[in-house]
């Protein structure tokens, strides 16, 4: 496993992929949770088989795979039905991501969590990423094609911007510029090559 794990938190549409993708074009292995949270519903996985046994055929793309608007607009609809999906899935997810960390070959992990809070025992430092709530929201309304409603529902499901940020080591403020947030990944990588060789 790499010797120094970061952990990568934000709120949806706050840019996160975009920063965890900059990091690996620094060459450090990536854990991300939403592609770990794909791969562990992919068609004959537990969670897969469970997920169509409670919601049925409704929740399936022709393909036979999941139609994730379709699941999510469900889960974000229904307490009851968020908590059975993240009971199928949770276990599955962190296994997936403890396999990535412990196989890592650079000398640190950036580990990208969804959007809860706090520490993780994974996770030796806490960044953490944030940015204007209208942006949040435009950025996942382009992105998904979602309405400012299903967007602002989402939100209200994730913590709130200063509860999330609690325990962060470190913070990234994304409020648009493409140049500034490569230069502040660059500034942390520098930071966390240094923690993981035990340097100043």
């Amino acid at each position: 496993m790499s010797k120094f794990v970061v952990g990568l938190r934000g709120g949806i549409g706050t840019g996160k992929s975009t920063v965890s993708e900059l990091f690996a074009d620094a060459g450090i292995v990536v854990a991300d949770a939403d592609i770990s949270a794909r791969t562990v519903v992919e068609p004959g996985k537990p969670a897969y088989e469970a997920i169509v046994e409670r919601f049925g055929e409704s929740v399936l793309q022709k393909d036979g795979t999941l139609d994730r608007p379709v699941l999510r607009e469900l889960v974000f609809s229904d307490n009851e039905h968020r908590l059975f999906v993240e009971k199928q899935t949770h276990s599955p997810i962190v296994e997936d991501l403890l396999n990535i960390t412990s196989s890592a070959d650079s000398d640190y992990a950036i580990l990208v969590l969804s959007t809860g809070i706090g520490r993780n025992p994974m996770m030796h430092r806490l960044l953490v990423v944030d940015a204007p709530l209208e942006n949040q929201i435009s950025r996942v309304m382009q992105r998904d094609n979602n309405t400012h409603e299903q967007v602002a529902a989402i939100l209200r499901a994730q913590p709130d911007r200063e509860t999330r940020m609690t325990d962060a080591d470190d913070v990234i403020i994304n409020d648009g510029e493409q140049h500034q947030l490569a230069l502040e990944v660059h500034k942390l990588h520098q930071l966390y090559l240094a923690l993981s060789t035990g340097g100043n």
